[in-house]
């Protein structure tokens, strides 16, 4: 409880001291030490969550967001926070309902080349679905481009505090007017608070080339690495593509990119088999997105079919996930979103996690294919008020089935059948700030 009751001291406090930092910007005199575009909005909302394992809670949330971007052209920086604390009015302890997600991102921009780095840190209690921060209800925008982040933990759970961060680096050079090199790294860490889960690494690297053929249309060739590995297992799982890729732009407003090829997945030794490395496969990895975008809507779709790490419940998986998004403004005062997502789990390999009782995890082989499947969808409604206030009202619905057989160890609460989220709420939303030097 001390943790969370300080953690939520520092959210407000940030939150207001970036409240006492618009004041002299928009009124105080010029020659800022920043510029660029910086917003910020504080809600409170309360919702009703029912569903299997819910017990129909009343929870109370109180949360904000913040966001920035210089847009320098050499320069160029842009920041995302999203945060809160939610407490459940039946009485249940509240020490875990923290919640926050941040990403950063900082290029470097020369004469035909750039390199841009970022950092994509979260904390939550539950796997993150609809929203910025995850969390359904809370009143964040859904739907539409880039304000939705679909999870990397593609089983959903609830009750699971786990902190997740996500490190890249990327540099691209114009080798001339058609030609472009794409070389890039990334590095990840999922961590189980609370041991219910498997703390799993994520290392990746790729390099690509991109040929422009016309003003619409391109092809693309990209090679990546990945390499996941299990807390202090001793277990790696290593993946090899090879995707050949073709986007096309098919007018001002729709987009379309796809890209398809082998996957190699490695074969890892289970220590708690003596060693025995468990058989490779090869399989076709996809990917595919469509956008579209007009002046007040936005709308886009994808579909990933490849592997990832196992979400901290599998050694590793073949995944496939279904995105949908919209949303539209009606004039200036009222916004309406929708989001959905379908995720397939299936192990790798034919090895579950166990988690003994002196809290050692290992690996054991078992006779089936561990599955899951997941789904959600949430939709949402924003109204404006003057200037400065917003109200909003929200449903979401995730359902979830599973064969895997976890470990009483573990203790967390896997999704089986329903779980809805009404949500209502209020906000304070003033107009974006444009600060000059």
């Amino acid at each position: 409880m001390k943790r969370s009751h300080t953690v939520l001291a520092i959210f407000f406090i940030v939150g207001a001291a970036a409240k006492a930092q618009v004041v002299p910007a928009v009124t105080g005199p010029t020659g800022l030490p920043v510029s660029g575009t910086l917003s910020y909005d504080l809600r409170y909302s309360q919702t009703a969550q029912f569903g299997d394992n819910q017990n129909d809670q009343q929870w109370s949330f109180a949360s904000g967001d913040m966001s920035y971007a210089n847009m320098g052209q050499r320069l160029p920086f842009r920041m995302q926070y999203g945060g809160g604390y939610g407490w459940d009015w039946d009485g249940s302890s509240s020490s875990q309902n923290f919640f926050q997600h941040l990403s950063l991102s900082q290029g470097i921009v020369g004469r035909v080349w750039s390199i841009t780095a970022g950092d994509n840190v979260s904390y939550s209690y539950q796997t993150p679905t609809t929203g910025f921060s995850g969390i359904p209800g809370i009143g964040e925008p859904i739907g539409g481009s880039g304000s939705t982040s679909v999870p990397d933990q593609t089983i959903l759970a609830l009750n699971t505090r786990t902190l997740d961060d996500f490190a890249t680096i990327a540099f691209q050079d114009r080798l001339n007017y058609a030609w472009s090199l794409d070389v890039g790294g990334s590095d990840g860490q999922l961590r189980f608070l609370d041991n219910n889960g498997q703390d799993t690494n994520t290392l990746m690297a790729n390099a690509g080339i991109t040929r422009r053929l016309d003003a619409r249309n391109s092809t693309s060739a990209e090679y990546s690495y990945s390499r996941y590995t299990y807390g202090v297992t001793g277990i790696a799982v290593g993946t090899n593509s090879l995707l050949l890729g073709f986007n096309r732009q098919w007018n001002r407003r729709f987009t379309t990119t796809v890209s398809a090829g082998p996957d190699w997945i490695g074969s890892p030794g289970v220590p708690s088999a003596g060693g025995t490395p468990l058989p490779g496969s090869t399989m076709l990895s996809l990917d595919a997105s469509a956008t579209y975008q007009l002046r007040r809507a936005a709308a886009g779709v994808s579909y990933f079919h490849g592997t990832n790490s196992g979400a901290g419940y599998m050694l590793g998986a073949k995944i496939d996930t279904v995105n949908a998004n919209y949303s539209r403004d009606f004039g200036r005062s009222l916004s309406v979103g929708a989001t959905g997502s379908y995720m397939r789990s299936a192990s790798l390999f034919a090895a579950q996690f166990v988690l003994g009782v002196d809290g050692q995890t290992t690996v054991v082989p078992v006779n089936f294919e561990g599955v899951s499947n997941a789904k959600y969808g949430g939709a949402q409604v924003t109204r404006r008020f003057g200037r400065y206030l917003t109200a909003f009202a929200s449903y979401t619905a995730t359902a979830q089935s599973s064969n895997l057989q976890l470990s009483s160890g573990y203790n967390s609460t896997l999704l089986s059948g329903q779980y809805q989220v009404i949500g209502f709420g209020v906000g304070y939303t003033p107009r974006d700030l444009h600060l000059k030097r």
